[in-house]
């Protein structure tokens, strides 16, 4: 008997409003196919969605149920802009390639909107993302940036507010201006990968939850994947595990760190309260390297995501966790009850620029690596990922040629710096440094 998705899936206020009951069965048999794919979140079903819309036979394996991991528990919030800001691609890599990234990331929002009208995806999104700087002093670069954007990347839905325009969106004793950018959005991320996986269903897609990959074997010749109770032949596999790989694939887990971050869902909120946190229904996130996010849900919930550890652990007490950080930026709350609580695990890179690459030898494609910045990105690889695999790189190769480092260590040692490093910039932020 499948276990209940409850049962499976942290108490998160997402998995209480998820809108799909769709169930896909167990992989129990052995079965052929073109590609097969591990990994049921963004990065999975998106490269089973277009895969299968290309004609390839597509098999996906998720070890829990479709949406279990980050994508299913994230802050929702869907930016169309890479994750770092243009001035460094562009003193890191040039122009070229910047303004490139700028375009992918730009059709990868598109592309997203697409999918949620097309396949008729209830996931609530809402336009509107800010970000908003907490300490002084931060304001001057938002201003010089948002009108750089505006100029050389014909940003013209980018809009930087001083403190007294921002004071009419949020209200809160930390806030002196920021950057809104009116393109972005926010969702509801599990509903959204949800409907993904239905509409793959739809063109052809075959789903298996609940068969964890046990091992898998790849060579020129194809790949065989290996589970508790079947095994999958292909030409092709995908790896859209992220921060849930593991030691599945050596090769490439020493480029990316698995993180875990933390998210607290109040009571539905009065209106008066409600206009105080997002008067126009926008998600906001700060400045601060240790980032802390938060956007209305559908039925008036403060959803707010703040606090990191780098353990296989999560707090105790998730709920107490974050409301420290809550209440930073929304005193006002102080006496609404939080009723839910609940962590993900993402995966970071060195230089936090997403990994995107080939194993040739093992006709194996990845993603992964997003930084906290995957809901529209890790949606767009999969389109990018059957591009290449139909036999057009161009755009796959924008995103696989950027080097992304090794973390020091390997998987093995890892851990310790990235603590130390984390530690560092969190006493930054704390004291304004």
């Amino acid at each position: 008997m499948v276990a209940s998705k409850q049962s499976l899936h942290p108490n998160s206020y997402y998995l209480a409003s998820a809108g799909y009951q769709q169930q896909w069965p167990r992989l129990q048999q052995k079965i052929h196919c073109d590609v097969c794919i591990i990994g049921g979140g963004f990065t999975g079903v998106s490269s089973a969605l277009n895969l299968a819309e290309k004609g390839f036979k597509v098999v996906l394996l998720e070890a829990h149920h479709i949406g279990w991991g980050a994508s299913g528990r994230n802050g929702g919030q869907a930016g169309g802009m890479p994750r770092q800001d243009q001035e460094e691609l562009e003193s890191a890599y040039g122009k070229d390639i910047a303004r490139q990234h700028w375009d992918l990331n730009q059709a990868a929002l598109a592309e997203m909107k697409h999918r949620i009208a097309r396949h008729d995806i209830a996931c609530d999104w809402k336009d509107g993302i800010a970000t908003i700087c907490r300490r002084q002093g931060e304001e001057q670069w938002y201003q010089q940036y948002a009108a750089s954007l505006q100029r050389r990347y014909d940003a013209d839905f980018i809009e930087f507010l001083p403190a007294n325009r921002m004071s009419e969106l949020l209200e809160t004793p930390s806030c002196f201006g920021g950057m809104v950018d009116h393109r972005s959005g926010h969702i509801h991320p599990l509903n959204y990968t949800l409907g993904l996986a239905v509409a793959a269903s739809a063109a052809g897609a075959d789903i298996f939850e609940y068969s964890p990959v046990q091992s898998y074997h790849g060579d020129a010749s194809g790949c065989s994947v290996v589970t508790a109770r079947g095994v999958v032949t292909s030409r092709y596999l995908v790896l859209g595990c992220n921060g849930h790989l593991e030691r599945l694939e050596p090769g490439v887990a020493g480029k990316i760190m698995p993180i875990n971050n933390f998210i607290l869902a109040t009571e539905p909120l009065s209106q008066h309260l409600a206009d105080s946190v997002s008067r126009l229904d926008y998600a906001f996130h700060d400045a601060r390297f240790v980032v802390n996010y938060w956007r209305l849900s559908a039925d008036k919930r403060l959803l707010f995501g703040g606090g990191e550890n780098y353990t296989r652990r999560f707090p105790a007490d998730i709920k107490r966790f974050v409301r420290k950080y809550m209440l930073e930026v929304y005193p006002q709350l102080a006496d609404a009850r939080i009723d839910y609580g609940w962590g993900g695990t993402l995966a970071v890179t060195m230089n936090r620029m997403p990994h995107f690459g080939r194993i040739t030898d093992k006709n194996v494609y990845f993603a992964q690596g997003y930084s906290g910045h995957g809901v529209v990105l890790a949606s767009f690889a999969g389109k990018l990922i059957a591009e290449a695999l139909a036999g057009d790189a161009e755009r796959f190769d924008v995103m696989a040629r950027v080097p992304i480092p090794t973390f020091p260590g390997g998987t093995l040692l890892r851990w310790p710096g990235l603590v130390a490093a984390m530690f560092y910039y969190g006493l930054r932020d704390r004291f304004g440094l």
